[in-house]
């Protein structure tokens, strides 16, 4: 899948599941909008201070009274009982982890290039092609 067409598949997903209702979300409060891209990465950071490996999913399979029906059949009679390494083979398991955490905050930056139609896959390949002229640690800063 090439960049732009996971924009696009990002941004109608957000769409599809409501994220974009006026009610919830105001398109114009683009603030919010990175916020909620540094959220996703201060939950990656609390899976690191949860002891969580970088490399490291594991899986949540969780119901409520309005999801009994997606979930996997082990779930029905209350929350999954497999062990958590055998929970990512639960139908519509919740992968959880620093990765996974890190591709949410991925996604909603896909999601906001969607909506505002901006064209990520070219801005990363100039960029990159910047960056690369770049002197070493340019700047001067320690990291």
């Amino acid at each position: 899948m090439r960049i732009n067409e996971a924009v696009s598949r990002a941004h109608n997903t957000a769409v599809k599941h409501g994220w974009w209702d006026k009610e919830k979300i105001e398109p114009t409060q683009f603030g919010t909008l990175i916020a909620l891209v540094h959220s996703e990465l201060s939950e990656a950071l609390e899976e690191s201070r949860n002891g969580r490996g970088v490399n490291e999913t594991y899986y949540e399979c969780k119901i409520t009274p309005k999801s009994i029906e997606t979930y996997c059949e082990c779930a029905k009679e209350g929350p999954c009982e497999a062990p958590e390494k055998d929970r990512a083979k639960c139908k519509n398991a919740k992968p959880c982890g620093i990765p996974s955490e890190l591709a949410d905050a991925v996604i909603r930056i896909f999601d906001i290039c969607g909506h505002y139609d901006i064209d990520l896959e070219r801005i990363i390949e100039e960029k990159m092609n910047y960056n690369e002229t770049r002197p070493y640690k340019h700047g001067g800063k320690v990291f």
